[in-house]
């Protein structure tokens, strides 16, 4: 169970942004700023609402709600995140590939446009019905990053999308990764960094009863990437840490991909969206978020 309240959440941003003018980054004006726009923020805490709780659910859970609106546009993450991973499969020798995590597919059928032999597996019956149609030709089967359902050295290439953030233990899953794959074989692994630096905030959801539901969102060093793969005879072929889009929220203060400023808040006693809040405070969210990754994006390979 976690508890998220929209005033703790400002006052945060509000914190990282003047620790940033601290550190020389803005200055006497900016930081005055920022202290009077805290103090109006403390005036509205009524305003604001109380926040509230919610219980930890599955991925399975959580990726249900968003099936059928996960591909629309607007994403900031899979903007950036996309044409990254594609450009590392654009290298690769055609195969057999598993999209492991693969979610509607997005990257599935990419592969199947290169030629590939497409096998899927994810944990949420909603997400792969929506692979299916894209890819017809692929295989889309349940199963879990841990425990692929996959014999031994049996595809060319495995992708692994912003799933990682997820699992408990990288451990098992990369074990999983160098057991179907084939020698010689490549692994490309996108995950998401934390919304500020290494804080992976919990991404709220309705649960299958309607009501508030979280997914763990963790947000890893590079190093626990490199201890789970390299001992299993992964080598770095490539790394890239892509930075959120600058300025975060516009002038206007309309977050990224929204077609327009979000709606007054009403009080309320449900975690807040996190959307939903960047616009009343555009300067510290813009201050806060400069500079920070977006994504990790890895290419391994699996030695002979």
């Amino acid at each position: 169970m976690i508890h998220q309240h929209p005033l703790a959440y400002l006052i945060g941003l509000e914190g990282v942004a003047l620790l940033r003018a601290f550190a020389g980054q803005h200055g006497e004006e900016f930081v005055a700023a920022r202290l009077a726009e805290v103090r109006a923020l403390l005036d509205r805490a009524d305003e604001l609402g109380s926040g509230g709780a919610a219980a930890e659910l599955t991925s399975a859970e959580a990726y249900a709600s968003w099936a059928a609106a996960y591909d629309e546009p607007g994403n900031q993450l899979l903007d950036i995140e996309g044409p990254l991973v594609r450009s590392l499969l654009d290298e690769l020798p055609v195969g057999v590939a598993l999209d492991a995590a693969c979610g509607t597919g997005r990257h599935a059928e990419y592969l199947a446009e290169l030629g590939h032999a497409v096998i899927g597996v994810d944990s949420s019956p909603d997400m792969l019905a929506v692979a299916q149609t894209k890819v017809p030709s692929g295989r889309f089967v349940e199963g879990d990053l841990a425990a692929l359902p996959l014999p031994d050295d049996h595809v060319d290439v495995v992708v692994c999308a912003l799933a990682l953030s997820h699992v408990p233990d990288l451990k098992p899953v990369f074990a999983e990764f160098a057991r179907v794959l084939r020698p010689g074989g490549s692994l490309v692994v996108s995950d998401p960094r934390g919304r500020l630096g290494d804080v992976g905030l919990p991404i709220v959801v309705s649960g299958p009863d309607g009501r508030p539901g979280y997914l763990v969102n963790r947000s890893r060093l590079a190093s626990e990437y490199l201890s789970a793969a390299l001992p299993l005879g992964f080598e770095v072929r490539h790394c890239e840490e892509p930075l959120r889009p600058s300025p975060f929220v516009d002038p206007d203060g309309v977050p990224p991909g929204a077609p327009g400023a979000a709606p007054p808040l009403t009080p309320s006693r449900t975690p807040p969206s996190i959307w939903s809040l960047h616009p009343l405070i555009p300067d510290a969210a813009n201050a806060a978020y400069e500079g920070s990754p977006m994504a990790i994006v890895w290419r391994f390979q699996l030695t002979p």
